[in-house]
């Protein structure tokens, strides 16, 4: 029977080539599609899960000021992970993660290796975390603390098919480190990235103890570390950092502190959601989600309309099998059957498209999903999609058609769906306010996009390159008179931070009239050369900036946002300001500056000049000398860092880089929603050719009584435009609260104007009236004679 059910179901779309085509077209499209962004949705909800105690596992970050205006820093200080452990006996076990940035090549054998993925964490990062070692003891990872562990890539990088147990590695920070243990590679899916782990101990063996903290251990005024603590079950994640913020008062007391609170954010929603619980990418996850559960609709919408357009031609089929014998059940398995067929057809097509798509698809979106028929999940996905396209494309049509009435049929009249279409007309409508609304996203986006990229950003990234001095940083002041020296080179400077995405922040600062509401004051911090102003083009409100003397050592320079958060009176230069113990004055306020994403408001800023904190050197140029300048830079480079590689960067390059998540995005949801429209556009094309020959006699009639091509095309496409435009109405309202909500992610974003929903619906009615003009003026120029002898 169900061979049977199969055999007249591709004699069916045999029979109908046009509309097969469209439907398993259609299908095949959209299943691809929604199956490359269930796969995208999927791998973004993945990330850290691989962990098998990942339920348990907690981020900290610190909070700091009142509710009103809070500040929170993703790190927190070394000894709050010691004395949780101790303290908090609903913590099992802690963690603290940071970057090896001092090291970034290895040599042995008499060859150097470069590796820049370095960290450095506890022992229990081993025991915590599912990075499985392969080599090594997970519970006691190091033996000392010049220990290290390697990923397996590195390991067969360095050492070949050596064992690398026990090897010796010399680091250019002139250590020798020895392997004690090889991982696995860490998951694309990982939060955190690290080719080597050194111990974090080193860190404290290490540390100077010149300073205010005697020990890495007891530094509590220092928020540079990672920190992952393992709760056991049934802890309260609030109750806990509440027990953290009172441990670090005792040790810490003072204003700076007495309103700090400890967020234990959940490992799982790391990837997705800020410590503040802002769901960013969470936010993009959804947004793609229903993409691709639109662009599915959108399809099967085009399979309804089809099939129920076209009863009336299967009307007779269906009455004489009823007349002879046929039970519903079976007349609903088998239009049941014939959707599945459509389906299977459309999924074969599906896979060959996603295996044409997929190295592109994985270079536009900066994912490496691997792309396996067979595997768990993508049968998950085959199988949600089977389910979905069987209720809203298969059963509904199924049961309509099977219920007609045979002696009704047979002299063509037909109830319900059959008759009016009212049913076709609101799924149109439904179909082409998904449309509209994809592309008013698409505008918007683009829009958004467009804004980061122009926005002035308070200084000059034109012709800007930069990068990290090393042991420049001991000779600047010659290396930036030879810099000079070479043709091309309009400007020299340095800064301890990078310009593009500055982080850096301290609450150490006091000025005249502080209140004690603003003794949690944080503001970032920008160390620079005294000419740094002038050759990155940032514009001074006030004042006239460094001295060029040495009392530029106690001169401040603050932004607007640090004048009005500070409450500091105008004129503000000239006033008391104290900053790392520094007692000193303001001598000059910058206009606002862009020294985060967008993503970010501006905060307070002070900048001030410091020999100590030398880190990025940066040479404005040319377009047309970038070339000499980046040569003549390298050559110097090479003399004072014969061991490293010159790792430059263009600023405006590297404000891409900034968004390139943003653009990737943007890029993904166009493609997307293009494919959308097309497929609105490939129904509706379908509805129009099935009207245009269900009314052949009547345009035939219409033409012998002096009707021309206009008055033609005019009827069969009045009723569709005006779905459109009622589309449009619904999807407006709808596309603007949407859209409120995405750029609600940005601090600084464009607006949604008008002119872009009116450019939205004059598309859309564009596309449409392409798309059924094709078809309505090939059925008005018609021969008249021809079309009344059709019937």
């Amino acid at each position: 029977m169900l061979k049977n059910y199969f055999k007249i179901a591709l004699r069916n779309l045999r029979k109908s080539k046009t509309y097969s085509f469209i439907n398993i077209t259609g299908l095949a499209v959209s299943l691809a599609a929604s199956i490359l962004l269930l796969l995208w949705v999927k791998d973004e909800l993945s990330f850290d899960r691989f962990n098998e105690k990942i339920s348990s596992l907690y981020h900290l970050s610190s909070k700091f000021g009142d509710e009103s205006n809070p500040t929170i820093w993703d790190n927190t200080p070394a000894p709050i992970a010691v004395f949780g452990k101790k303290e908090v006996p609903e913590i099992e076990n802690t963690c603290r993660v940071t970057g090896k940035w001092n090291v970034t090549y290895f040599e042995y054998a008499g060859k150097k290796i470069t590796e820049t993925k370095n960290g450095q964490a506890d022992p229990s990062f081993f025991s915590m975390f599912t990075y499985p070692l392969v080599k090594g003891n997970s519970q006691h990872p190091f033996t000392d603390d010049h220990s290290i562990v390697l990923s397996e890539t590195t390991a067969k990088k360095f050492f070949g098919d050596e064992d690398p147990m026990g090897k010796l590695l010399k680091a250019d920070d002139k250590k020798i480190y020895r392997v004690t243990g090889v991982m696995k590679d860490m998951p694309s899916n990982s939060t955190i990235q690290y080719d080597i782990i050194f111990d974090f101990e080193q860190l404290e063996r290490e540390y100077d103890t010149s300073g205010y903290w005697k020990s890495l251990d007891a530094n509590w005024g220092n928020y540079n570390y990672d920190t992952y603590v393992l709760l056991k079950p049934k802890a309260s994640p609030a109750a806990v950092g509440q027990k953290l913020a009172d441990i670090h008062r005792h040790n810490q007391s003072g204003e700076f502190t007495k309103h700090l609170a400890y967020l234990a954010n959940p490992l799982a929603k790391m990837h997705l959601y800020s410590s503040d619980g802002k769901q960013q990418g969470m936010m993009v996850v959804r947004v793609f989600f229903i993409v691709a559960i639109i662009v599915l609709l959108i399809a099967c919408i085009n399979y309804v309309n089809l099939v129920t357009a076209r009863a009336m031609k299967r009307s007779k089929e269906i009455s004489l099998r009823k007349i002879v014998g046929a039970a519903k059940s079976s007349l609903f398995l088998q239009f049941l059957s014939e959707s599945l067929l459509v389906f299977l057809i459309a999924l074969v097509l599906a896979t060959g498209l996603i295996y044409l798509v997929m190295p592109l698809y994985n270079d536009i979106s900066g994912k490496n999903i691997v792309f396996k028929p067979w595997n768990t999940d993508v049968l998950a996905v085959y199988g949600l999609t089977l389910l979905a396209t069987l209720l809203l494309a298969g059963i509904y049509p199924a049961i309509t058609l099977s219920s007609f009435k045979p002696l009704e049929a047979m002299k063509g009249k037909l109830s319900g769906i059959g008759s009016k279409g009212g049913f076709r007309k609101v799924l149109v409508v439904v179909q082409f306010s998904f449309s509209i609304m994809l592309i008013i996203s698409t505008i918007i986006i683009a829009q958004q996009l467009k804004f980061i990229r122009q926005k002035n950003l308070g200084y000059n990234k034109e012709n800007v390159f930069s990068f990290g001095m090393r042991n420049i940083g001991d000779h600047y002041d010659a290396v930036k008179a030879e810099l000079l020296k070479q043709p091309g080179i309009l400007g020299v400077t340095e800064s301890g931070v990078d310009i593009i995405n500055s982080g850096t922040s301290t609450g150490d600062a006091d000025w005249d009239g502080k209140t004690p509401a603003q003794q949690s004051f944080i503001t970032c911090q920008m160390p620079v050369e005294r000419n740094f102003l002038d050759v990155m083009g940032i514009q001074l409100k006030q004042g006239s900036g460094f001295s060029g003397t040495p009392a530029d050592s106690s001169h401040f320079i603050l932004n607007e946002t640090a004048i009005k958060v500070t409450g500091i009176k105008e004129p503000a230069v000239g006033k008391r300001f104290t900053f790392h113990d520094v007692k000193g004055t303001i001598v000059g306020v910058v206009k606002d500056f862009h020294y985060q994403n967008m993503h970010s408001q501006i905060l307070p800023m002070v900048i001030f000049y410091s020999k100590d904190w030398r880190w990025r050197m940066y040479v404005k140029t040319t377009a047309k000398d970038a070339k000499k300048a980046l040569a003549a830079t390298e050559s110097i480079w090479k003399k004072y860092n014969p061991d490293y590689d010159f790792d430059y960067s263009f600023l405006d390059t590297a404000f891409s880089d900034l968004y390139k998540s943003d653009m990737r995005v943007g890029l993904l949801f166009n493609c997307f929603a293009m494919m959308a429209i097309l497929i609105s556009c490939l129904g509706l094309f379908g509805l129009v050719t099935f009207t245009a020959e269900s009314k052949v006699k009547e345009i035939g009639l219409r033409k012998v009584l002096g009707a021309g091509v206009p008055q033609i095309v005019t009827m069969l496409s009045r009723d569709f435009l005006l779905l459109v435009i009622i589309a449009a109405c619904i999807a407006f309202p709808v596309a603007w609260y949407g859209l409120s909500s995405f750029l609600q992610g940005y601090a600084y974003s464009t607006s949604i104007s008008w002119w872009v929903f009116v450019a939205a619906g004059v598309i859309t009615l564009l596309i449409a009236v392409i798309t059924i003009s094709f078809k309505a003026v090939q059925a008005a120029l018609a021969n008249p004679v021809k079309s009344l002898r059709t019937e």
